[in-house]
């Protein structure tokens, strides 16, 4: 009996390593309507990012004569600006910009936040009151003000929209992080490794961040569209992706406000674009927070859909 129930027990962790991501995907399918939608639209965005080259039908500054402020039509779907570029390609090639700005500095964002809030939740004492009153301060700046100030001093240009957002969202970012070190640095597992000896390095190699990964992953989706959309409120005031590559925001700025009467297909479709892209990412993290959180989980755990008579049976097979 000991021995069926222990491969019992031994198939159930083997399922449960073998079809983690495939749980989750399935999991987000039934239980997340809207965040599978929001996932089809990330989806959606990073295949036009990638594939843009490809996708677009004109050049992202390319100039067509004699099709200046042309409304929709079978030959430009959505229509032309001021100087003559097809909008559709200027938007296909603005989600390419959206797309690596979202991840580039959502990922500066995620090590950022991981560095400050490990380190500062689990030494704790007098550096973590330090650390925290300095995020304090730092938090207390409007955000898009803060903003504009490092753009002005680093000046306009992709990488520098890239690190400016990164860090100050990584900055902000800390608690989150901090708040699970906090959670967990009291358990038994951390406390029996810092008896043995365990360096502090293995220590949150092997035991912290892996127990906080949920959150960590939480934190970068939904970094990505608050980072999106920051970036075109920047480039909207003219201090984010100078032109003339294309951004979401910079098309809605400029000749944008200017046309937007006589020609308003040049601010209505960059300005859904943004707003169903934001919506997506939005969506999906929320639903990747519901289906990480341990607490959401209830009582049979993340895998409390296992067959487990299919599991018995298995069990009981292999055991004899």
């Amino acid at each position: 009996m000991s021995q069926t129930a222990d491969t019992l027990v031994g198939v159930v962790a083997e399922s449960k390593r073998r079809s983690l991501i495939v749980d989750l995907l399935v999991r987000l399918v039934k239980e997340k309507p809207l965040g599978t939608i929001g996932g089809v639209i990330v989806l959606l965005l990073l295949i036009t990012g990638i594939f843009a080259n490809f996708l677009a039908p004109y050049g992202f500054n390319e100039f067509i004569a004699g099709s200046f402020l042309k409304a929709p039509s079978a030959q430009h779907i959505l229509g032309t600006d001021n100087v003559g570029r097809d909008i559709l390609s200027r938007i296909i090639y603005g989600a390419r910009v959206s797309m690596i700005v979202g991840l580039a500095a959502a990922s500066i964002d995620v090590l950022v936040a991981t560095i400050i809030g490990t380190i500062s939740g689990l030494i704790g004492g007098k550096f973590d009151l330090v650390v925290q009153r300095f995020v304090d301060a730092f938090m207390c700046f409007p955000g898009l003000i803060l903003l504009v100030v490092l753009m002005s001093l680093l000046g306009s240009g992709m990488l520098q929209v890239i690190l400016v957002l990164g860090f100050v969202w990584g900055i902000g970012g800390s608690r989150i992080v901090r708040g699970a070190v906090i959670g967990i640095k009291e358990n038994v597992y951390v406390e029996a490794a810092r008896a043995i000896g365990c360096s502090t390095s293995k220590l949150i190699t092997r035991h912290i961040l892996p127990n906080i990964m949920a959150p960590i992953i939480i934190l970068f989706t939904i970094a990505v569209g608050g980072i999106i959309l920051a970036e075109a409120s920047l480039s909207f005031l003219g201090y984010g992706i100078p032109p003339p590559t294309p951004s979401w925001g910079g098309m809605l700025s400029g000749a944008g406000r200017y046309y937007m009467l006589l020609a308003p297909w040049m601010v209505i479709w960059p300005g859904l674009a943004l707003t169903i892209v934001v919506f997506g990412i939005n969506m999906l993290g929320d639903a990747m927070r519901d289906l990480l959180d341990p607490r959401l989980r209830g009582g049979v755990g993340r895998y409390g859909g296992v067959n487990v008579k299919k599991l018995a049976v298995k069990g009981k097979s292999k055991s004899e």
